[in-house]
């Protein structure tokens, strides 16, 4: 048996079959690997429902693929959910507009730094015929006059960025100030707050950029805007491989610098809907 094993090896036409079938194989591993490598190249971003549901990232994110190759899988939560998902070590970048709670995420470690990469703005908005009131320039004094009415008023009650900026305006008319009989806590995200407020003729604290991707409208409009309080700045973070060893940080990274960097702060600005730009990019530069 060791004979014909070893005569079988010396055999120029078997020892070049031999040598084939492992180059062949070494090939097919390479192939793998590569092929594995390419499946990874992607991350996870834990964001608010206003990037998404303004279609923000439906704009951004191929142009990101084609830049880097990086795939995005984008989970679209309210800020206070996004945050917690990435504490918890499930997202490689968070992207979100609570500034203070954004802040804190850094002090805690979770992340080495917190850049500004754009805003827009708060609104109000109600039914046209707004029996309020609300209509004008003052956000504390439009929530007022919605609660003296006891109007319709649906919260996002999600602790998301959007509800965290109407629980401050609230707190400006007083710590225990009414708020109506008609407030109502959805528990849910921009689009499915502004349907149930066009569903009521309720009134709706959105940010612009939802506001004007939203369709089902019925008969709310912009009621009130234009207060400097109604600044909405929106932030990113590389979650801290420190906290989380896991975390995919070079890709990550990648999608942090594009996306406060020339090409992403372009991408950014060129987003709009009926020629009126939803966000506007003020990364450091």
């Amino acid at each position: 048996m060791k004979a014909s094993y070893s005569l079988y090896f010396r055999s120029p036409s078997r020892r070049g079959m031999v040598k084939a079938l492992l180059a062949a194989g070494t090939l097919s591993a390479g192939l793998l690997a590569g092929a594995s490598a390419m499946a990874q190249a992607s991350i996870v971003v834990a964001s608010t429902t206003s990037t998404e549901q303004s279609g923000l990232f439906s704009h951004l994110l191929p142009a990101f693929k084609q830049a880097s190759g990086i795939d995005v899988k984008v989970v679209a939560l309210g800020t206070g959910q996004a945050i917690d998902m990435a504490r918890r070590g499930d997202a490689d970048v968070l992207f979100v507009h609570d500034k203070v709670a954004e802040d804190k995420f850094v002090t805690d470690g979770f992340a080495a730094k917190r850049q500004d990469v754009m805003y827009n703005d708060f609104v109000l908005v109600g039914p046209k015929a707004d029996p309020a009131g609300a209509k004008g320039k003052d956000i504390v004094e439009g929530l007022k006059k919605v609660a003296a009415a006891n109007a319709a008023f649906i919260s996002r009650g999600d602790k998301s960025g959007t509800h965290a900026a109407e629980l401050r305006f609230w707190k400006l008319l007083g710590d225990n100030a009414p708020k109506g009989s008609g407030y109502k806590e959805c528990g849910c995200g921009m689009g499915p707050a502004l349907n149930m407020g066009a569903a009521s003729n309720g009134y709706v604290l959105t940010d612009r950029g939802t506001w004007l991707n939203f369709k089902n409208r019925g008969e709310l409009t912009v009621l009130v805007e234009g207060d400097q309080r109604l600044f909405n700045q929106y932030g990113v973070m590389l979650v801290s491989a420190a906290k989380h060893p896991h975390v995919k940080t070079a890709d990550g990274q990648k999608f942090v610098d594009w996306v406060t960097g020339a090409a992403g702060q372009a991408a950014i600005a060129g987003y709009k809907i009926g020629g009126e730009q939803l966000f506007f990019p003020n990364a450091a530069k």
